[in-house]
């Protein structure tokens, strides 16, 4: 992995965040442009109307795709913090949920990832009769992106997992 160092207010605000700089934001702490870009795209979705356990589901859906084992375990470890359980991030790493609406969700995010995001009216029309407003499903086109990127992040810079590993479901 490429080491570099995290300036001031970086390392302040993902200290703040998780107690440690994980090793994905070591990586990107160089050029300040890419770590201010995650780290705010990180804030401002943490704000939005997706709750952190749902955005947790899609993070691990969209990480096992990528088969990127860095974001499955950091996902899986943050989506059991917001409250699902270890069966439910199991599922959700599958793509799938015993909730309706979550297995929506899940099932668009994977959409998104196969088909390099073409996906259908149809397919928007169904996150929308699962109960999602237009603004929630902007929101999880944002979610799978952010994921797209951190897990692309991890996978080509080889980051080392510094959470506790989670086996991936795709096959090889």
């Amino acid at each position: 992995m490429r080491t570099a160092t995290m300036g001031y207010a970086g390392r302040a605000q993902v200290h703040g965040a998780f107690g440690a700089a994980p090793a994905m934001f070591r990586a990107v702490s160089n050029p300040p442009a890419a770590r201010q870009a995650m780290w705010g795209f990180f804030g401002a979705l943490g704000g939005g109307t997706l709750p952190a356990k749902l955005s947790e589901k899609i993070a691990v859906a969209v990480a096992d795709r990528n088969r990127c084992h860095y974001c499955l375990a950091a996902h899986t470890l943050l989506g059991k913090n917001a409250g699902a359980s270890a069966e439910e991030m199991a599922e959700a790493q599958a793509g799938r949920s015993t909730d309706p609406q979550t297995a929506a969700a899940l099932g668009f995010a994977a959409k998104l990832v196969d088909r390099r995001a073409d996906v259908s009216d149809a397919d928007v029309q169904g996150l929308r009769e699962a109960g999602f407003s237009d603004e929630a499903i902007v929101e999880i086109l944002a979610h799978v992106a952010l994921n797209l990127f951190t897990n692309y992040v991890n996978i080509a810079l080889d980051v080392p997992v510094d959470f506790p590993s989670v086996k991936l479901r795709q096959a090889a």
